[in-house]
């Protein structure tokens, strides 16, 4: 249903100050977030911007060519510019990836269990599943899913060994929407990952990695969230009444296990995306 709902995506850039040339930083909203084991991760490659870069340095713009007036020479049909600085980009892109396809984790999506079905529209994933007669339906969209989490060790300068170096995982927000039968309007929650759910010492107990931010009822069948209805922040909301919304998704599917899952499902989209990416970009520049 909700299709587009996921309101408050966290802020996110990708980066471009990385200490190595296949060094990437990205997008989602916790700087510092530390994903579950269980997910899918993998090192930060992504540096596009970072040729002719000798090191991270605050209000240094890497180039990624010679300031050298450039020629164009048309060598095809397309009546595009073709220059000597597009034959690098395409050479370098080339390079970057055959680099992301070594390191790629999943060459096809993992499975979801529980029962759910997975239905992608572009960068949009929508997980469905019927529980007793009611629908649960859990909406996801990849875009900006990527925490900013590599800024501030570039900033210290230090050089870290591959193996030590941060891992990409993706934290999308999701919505849930839980519908009975011959109702006329759906229960909907918004839910992210934070932060301070997501990282715990040893000996703490462990708590939910997931967090329910917002839940409203919107009319049945209707994709766009509506103003209009009365929604519930849960920001200032009675403990006891949140841990019963929790447990009410929890008996429903979406628990710490499920949330895990699709992490680990959403890591694997968005790399095959940015792969997608990076070749659709090799065509255009090279005009393929």
């Amino acid at each position: 249903m909700l299709k587009s709902v996921v309101r408050a995506v966290g802020a996110a850039v990708r980066v471009s100050s990385a200490t190595t040339s296949t060094a990437r930083a990205l997008p989602l909203s916790c700087p510092t977030l530390c994903a579950p084991s269980s997910a899918t991760t993998r090192p930060f490659t992504r540096s596009l911007w970072m040729l002719n870069n000798n090191g991270a340095s605050s209000g240094y713009r890497p180039k990624l060519f010679s300031s050298k007036a450039l020629h164009p020479s048309l060598s095809c049909g397309c009546g595009g510019l073709h220059t000597e600085g597009d034959k690098a980009f395409g050479d370098f892109l080339s390079d970057e990836i055959k680099e992301e396809k070594k390191i790629q984790k999943n060459k096809s999506l993992p499975k979801m269990s529980g029962g759910w079905e997975l239905e992608m529209n572009g960068t949009e994933a929508k997980l469905t599943r019927i529980v007793a007669g009611e629908k649960v339906a859990v909406t996801f969209n990849i875009n900006n899913s990527i925490p900013p989490n590599f800024e501030e060790e570039a900033d210290q300068g230090q050089q870290k060994a591959a193996e030590e170096e941060q891992e990409i995982v993706s934290t999308p927000n999701f919505v849930v929407e839980v519908t009975k039968q011959a109702a006329k309007h759906s229960l909907v929650f918004d839910c992210h990952f934070p932060e301070d759910e997501m990282s715990h010492g040893e000996g703490e107990e462990e708590s939910d990695i997931f967090a329910i931010r917002e839940v409203s009822f919107q009319p049945e069948g209707d994709s766009d969230w509506k103003e209009t209805c009365y929604t519930l922040n849960t920001d200032s909301l009675d403990w006891a009444l949140y841990d019963h919304l929790m447990d009410f998704l929890a008996d429903r599917g979406v628990d710490n296990t499920f949330a895990d899952e699709l992490m680990e499902l959403s890591t694997a989209v968005e790399h095959q995306e940015y792969i997608k990416f990076l070749e659709d970009l090799q065509g255009f520049v090279k005009c393929n």
